[in-house]
């Protein structure tokens, strides 16, 4: 293997936490085959001075016109270009909504071996093999890598983020040549000021039908405020209408591997754990005690969440303050 290639997600200029879990995967990788890494990043403003001292050799800066705006053609074509520069057999992004995609992509044009979603790279096999959940998180299966180039999307919060060193990368702007892109992005709609992505929260405090309704959603909201907590929801209170899809957990919604996950009022469907069955530690509040989510939660407390959260906030409070 002559080399591993990382893409380096940003978002607004500023690289996002899971850029520095892929490049702390990515530089491991590397050095377990001996060769060396280098990362990508795309339209990311001044993030490469930010990744320069993690242990890469090279970044690899793309600006211009066709990368403005996301597109799969556009940014595997960005990938590809800077893969054949630097020597690059494997190539990582994160299994976010754009890595997921891109990955697929960029497999499909180098004809490269795809592992999406992984949640371990097995570094001393050859050939090179990883762990990703299947059957919504109900088996893991061991996948072996047989193509000479190859693609992994890593699942956010299951790898250890890179640490700054001393020596920097050498930043290098490339332009690759113009993509054919056939689907352009025509308008991004921003999320609120201030609300965390679920995605890569190390905390979240989720809602399903058991919070009623969207004023429901308000003692929520407060509880992850003072935890500094991501708000997550079930897909019944999404197809409600009482908090947008951006929050919804599950096989239909996102998969998250935070720390600590709090249902609240969430019954714990199969297609809901699914999504969030990979967290750390589990709490549970629901006021019947024979809800799946309580067997599954490593705490579950039986109760009113309009009751118990506003205790659970209080104390909180109390021990953030101290």
């Amino acid at each position: 293997m002559a080399g591993v290639l990382v893409w380096a997600e940003t978002q607004r200029g500023e690289p996002k936490k899971i850029a520095y879990e892929v490049a702390g995967a990515g530089i491991t990788l590397a050095k377990r085959l001996g060769v060396p890494a280098a990362a990508v990043i795309i339209n990311g403003g001044n993030a490469a001075d930010e990744l320069k001292k993690l242990g890469f050799s090279t970044i690899y800066d793309v600006q211009g016109g066709p990368f403005e705006s996301y597109s799969s053609e556009g940014y595997a074509e960005a990938l590809a270009f800077a893969g054949e520069s630097f020597g690059a057999t494997v190539f990582l992004t994160g299994a976010t909504a754009l890595g997921r995609d891109l990955a697929a992509r960029l497999a499909a044009r180098l004809d490269a071996a795809l592992a999406t979603d992984v949640t371990e790279i097995l570094y001393e096999t050859q050939p090179l093999r990883a762990i990703r959940p299947v059957y919504s998180g109900k088996l893991l299966a061991e996948v072996e890598l047989l193509g000479e180039q190859k693609v992994i999307s890593l699942r956010p919060n299951v790898f250890s983020a890179a640490e700054e060193g001393e020596e920097e990368a050498e930043i290098v702007s490339i332009s690759p040549p113009d993509p054919d892109i056939r689907a352009r992005v025509q308008q991004a709609l921003q999320a609120a000021e201030g609300v965390l992505d679920v995605t890569e929260a190390d905390i979240i405090v989720s809602g399903g039908r058991g919070v009623g309704g969207p004023e429901g959603f308000k003692i929520i909201e407060n509880l992850a405020k003072t935890m500094g907590a991501a708000v997550g929801a079930s897909r019944v209170a999404v197809d409600e209408g009482w908090i947008p899809y951006q929050h919804q957990v599950g096989q239909t919604g996102k998969v998250i591997s935070p720390v600590l996950y709090i249902a609240c009022g969430i019954s714990g469907a199969i297609q809901h754990f699914a999504g969030m069955g990979s967290s750390k530690f589990i709490i549970a509040i629901n006021k019947d005690p024979d809800a799946p989510i309580m067997r599954k939660a490593d705490f579950a407390i039986v109760g009113d969440l309009f009751k118990v959260l506003p205790i659970l906030r209080e104390e909180l409070s109390r021990v953030l303050q101290n």
